[in-house]
């Protein structure tokens, strides 16, 4: 049996610089192409509330054609902004298929940041209209900000950032982070922001509706980050209706997204966009959204990626791990 094996451990600190964001969404989008072609395998989601208060979740999956397979142990914490740290947590493992050991155990937490980032950005690429000006945002933490980062960079044209927050207070270093690039400022009429709005980006825990249904204007794209377990939403009862929704997975959207709120509706997924397995053409007065739940396949490439960069430049802490 093999006594020289090891165990590759990236920590948040050593993962960081690996991310790069233009490989990050190249990552991806594979992902998303993979889930497509059936290439991927995503395995039923586990999404439990604990008696702490926090949520604890694992995303696991596989694809074979590139010798990935691992999960995702995540979830939410709220009590954790008492002790200063962020209240998402996540560690990702990824094991060899062919033997079943671990080959690299990666901290997730800036991994979710940037791929679900990584995945919004896809998503205002190919659905929002490339000439959308004004962007309204609930939320300004961890992942608002990756969202609206990676927004700005797809969307050019938009000139205007209107963002809410939960306290209804602003938030100084979020505006500091964004006003040299465009204008910001906080509002707090949510159904105003919106109606003002051709792109909404909703980045909150998914404690309930976030504004009017009739606030939606023709023409507007929502990236929905918020809802990803069961009993969580944050877009109003019958918009969903109106709209064109695209999901990252048609079932796990159904079971934990905003679309869990629907008995019957008809979707499409974002990799069949990316494949032109379907022709998605948007019209101008469509409103589109694109429901996101976060797939395990997008774990897996961008820690299937982080793990090859690591090894290659001997980054990372490598431990003896013997079989």
């Amino acid at each position: 049996m093999p006594s020289d094996a090891e165990l590759l451990i990236l920590s948040g600190p050593q993962v960081e610089p690996l991310l790069n964001p233009t490989e990050v969404l190249e990552a991806v989008r594979a992902a998303f192409v993979l889930h497509s072609e059936r290439q991927g395998r995503v395995f039923p989601v586990v999404r439990e509330h604990l008696d702490t208060g926090g949520v604890f979740g694992i995303k696991s999956g596989d694809v074979q054609a590139r010798g990935l397979l691992g999960f995702k142990a995540a979830g939410f914490w709220p009590t954790n902004r008492d002790r200063g740290s962020e209240p998402h947590q996540a560690t990702i493992m990824l094991f060899d298929p062919a033997t079943g050991r671990p080959t690299c155990l990666i901290d997730g937490n800036a991994v979710t940041t940037a791929r679900t980032g990584a995945a919004g950005a896809l998503g205002m690429r190919h659905l929002a209209r490339p000439d959308s000006a004004r962007l309204c945002i609930f939320g300004t933490g961890v992942q608002a900000r990756v969202q609206l980062t990676r927004t700005l960079e797809v969307l050019p044209a938009i000139r205007e950032v209107r963002y809410l927050t939960a306290q209804g207070e602003p938030d100084a270093d979020f505006e500091a982070a964004f006003a040299q690039s465009r204008t910001i400022r906080h509002v707090t009429n949510a159904s105003a922001a919106v109606a003002a709005s051709n792109v909404v980006i909703t980045a909150t825990p998914g404690n309930g509706p976030l504004f009017a249904a009739e606030a939606v204007q023709p023409g507007t794209h929502i990236n929905a980050v918020g809802a990803d377990t069961k009993g969580k939403r944050e877009l109003p009862p019958g918009l969903l209706d109106k709209a064109r929704v695209v999901v990252d997975d048609q079932e796990q959207a159904h079971r934990i997204g905003e679309s869990q709120w629907y008995d019957h509706l008809d979707v499409t997924e974002i990799g069949d966009v990316l494949t032109g397995r379907v022709r998605f053409v948007r019209a101008a007065t469509d409103i589109t959204v694109f429901d996101m739940t976060g797939l395990a396949l997008q774990d897996l490439t961008v820690a299937g990626m982080l793990e090859s960069r690591a090894r290659d430049g001997g980054h990372g802490t490598r431990t003896p791990w013997p079989w």
